[in-house]
């Protein structure tokens, strides 16, 4: 028998997922980051939080990225494709700045790492 659709929350109540976006208790995010237009400036103030983040548990490049693909995921098909191709691209620009190269699944396999 296949799964039922997933019924909204409860109006008025808020959900795990909304309260770490909101009091992260890793990085100190800058107010409405992830609605910014420039993928350039939303990486610098991920790494920015990052670096000075003294309670993340991760190095600062894993605690961004992190931070980013939480608030991909958290919005699935509520995020329209033009904000998800902005933070797609945030991504890249994460790897640029800290001076790590995309690899694909497939080298990192190969490589024994």
């Amino acid at each position: 028998m296949g799964r039922s659709p997933k019924s909204a929350p409860p109006s008025g109540k808020p959900q795990w997922s909304q309260a770490v976006t909101r009091h992260s208790n890793a990085l100190d995010l800058a107010f409405g980051v992830f609605t910014w237009d420039n993928p350039r400036a939303i990486a610098e103030s991920l790494k920015a939080s990052a670096e000075a983040s003294q309670r993340r548990k991760a190095g600062p490049f894993r605690s961004a990225m992190s931070m980013l693909n939480f608030y991909i995921n958290r919005a699935g098909n509520q995020l329209p494709d033009e904000r998800r191709a902005c933070l797609e691209q945030t991504k890249e620009e994460l790897r640029e700045l800290f001076g790590r190269p995309r690899q694909n699944r497939r080298t990192l396999r190969n490589s024994g790492e």
